[in-house]
């Protein structure tokens, strides 16, 4: 399978990469900086661009099968200006799974099933900032015609895989306060061969 990765030098996204080239996947990645990626394998493409760049998209989503974003929030709009850019380019290259990673606080709230956990008091985080720009893609995502899956993390630590979690459609599993980095990405990984989640957010949690 041809994979597009973007985000591949954060914590999930460059785990994402690991998976996906021992599975012997062709793995294309757009990077600022390709200095920091260290790993060497001729599945491995390496394309130097910007996610705010629309030419830079088009040109790395040539011959993709299947797009994982990781892209964070890092205090800027980078994840909700990108995204019009990537959807557009999927849908013009007839690219139809997309799988993000989100936020806990994007998915429904149990104690006001109206609203989502942001912005509730289900939600225990002081700054709404983050989860703003997670909500505008969600927003951005059921308007288009892809089938998207956007994996929602509680607290992220990191630590060695448990190869264990709870997922749940739309909620955040039950008393559930974290999850590894390592587990997020096997999990979101594992969604390229898996249709259950199409066109749904998936909370995920030990």
């Amino acid at each position: 399978m041809n994979i597009l990765i973007l985000g591949a030098t954060g914590r999930v996204g460059s785990q994402i990469v690991t998976y996906a080239l021992h599975d012997r996947h062709h793995v294309t990645i757009l990077v600022r900086t390709p200095e920091k990626i260290q790993i060497k394998s001729e599945n491995l493409n390496i394309i130097q661009g910007n996610v705010l760049n629309k030419n830079d998209i088009v040109r790395a989503m040539h011959g993709i099968d299947v797009v994982i974003s990781a892209l964070n929030t890092d205090g800027t709009t980078t994840l909700s200006d990108s995204m019009p850019l990537i959807i557009k380019a999927m849908e013009n290259e007839g690219i139809q799974r997309f799988i993000t990673i989100g936020t806990a606080g994007i998915l429904q709230s149990r104690t006001t099933p109206t609203v989502l956990r942001y912005q509730s008091s289900e939600s225990k985080r002081k700054s709404t900032r983050a989860a703003e720009e997670h909500h505008k893609v969600y927003d951005m995502l059921k308007q288009s015609t892809l089938e998207w899956t956007i994996v929602c993390p509680t607290y992220l630590p990191d630590g060695e895989s448990i190869g264990e979690y709870r997922v749940e459609r739309d909620f955040l599993p039950v008393g559930g306060v974290k999850i590894y980095v390592s587990d997020t990405a096997e999990f979101t990984y594992k969604l390229i061969e898996c249709n259950n989640y199409i066109k749904s957010r998936v909370g995920i949690a030990y």
